[in-house]
């Protein structure tokens, strides 16, 4: 079943009428082909309830939708994770943004990282954003995501340390981390609890240098490692996002 994205004023649960409005209508209309009667789920961004709905009719610039019931979605992560990644080469980002909006991330923040071969100005980092947060749209209404991840504009390092510095918990994997510390790692991991807002601090192909790991650990971050392999930029971020879902999933 299909799902989209509308905003709440959208949505009028007393008449049983749900009105789709934007680029999702060419969608249904010309690419899905959809018919009058077929059922999709809607949802109001941010908000944790599903929409089951049937196609009513079309007009020119709407889908009009009959509101069939009404159901807690329950599909969100009960704690919130937000991931730093470090700006990879060519095209990984599209897969990091897609597998963290699978994994229940909440937003994902681009960071310019010494190390990081990608360097964009203000113009293709803007076009890049775009593209992103299309991507992560795209993933919410494939992983039936309550919410739809934002995809911020690129940080430095220091942007994104001070951007997260109210966060109850912070990770950094750091390659250079005691690869005999997994306890350690475990700890960490373990301690996570429903409610809490993690930050997860992935480095870039060549890594973090010294003075960024010292800065992360001067802003709260907890160097682990992820074991006695060296995992590739778009991996590392998939593994700990997947761990901590593991552990808190309910």
């Amino acid at each position: 079943m299909y799902r989209f994205f509308v905003e709440k004023e959208q949505i009028n649960t007393d008449d049983r009428r749900v009105v789709i409005t934007g680029e999702d209508v060419n969608h249904i209309k010309n690419v899905l082909r959809m018919k009058e009667g077929e059922e999709v789920s809607v949802m109001a961004a941010g908000d944790d309830t599903e929409y089951r709905c049937a196609v009513k009719g079309f007009t020119a610039d709407t889908v009009e939708l009959t509101l069939l019931f009404v159901k807690e979605s329950n599909v969100e992560l009960p704690c919130e994770i937000v991931l730093y990644q470090a700006l990879p080469k060519s095209d990984k980002m599209e897969t990091v943004i897609t597998k963290a909006v699978e994994l229940g991330a909440v937003r994902i923040v681009p960071v310019a990282t010494e190390r990081s071969v990608v360097k964009l100005d203000s113009e293709r980092a803007g076009k890049k954003v775009t593209r992103w947060n299309a991507i992560s749209e795209a993933a919410a209404k494939q992983s039936k995501r309550a919410v739809i991840p934002e995809v911020s504009n690129v940080m430095s390092v220091t942007e994104a340390l001070d951007d997260c510095k109210e966060f109850n918990v912070r990770i950094i994997p750091y390659e250079l981390a005691d690869s005999d510390s997994m306890n350690t790692t475990r700890t960490v991991m373990e301690k996570i609890r429903p409610g809490d807002r993690v930050a997860v601090f992935i480095g870039p192909e060549g890594g973090f240098t010294e003075e960024e790991i010292e800065l992360a650990k001067e802003a709260g971050f907890s160097p682990v490692t992820l074991g006695h392999r060296i995992l590739r930029t778009e991996t590392a971020g998939m593994v700990v996002l997947s761990w901590i879902g593991y552990n808190i999933e309910v």
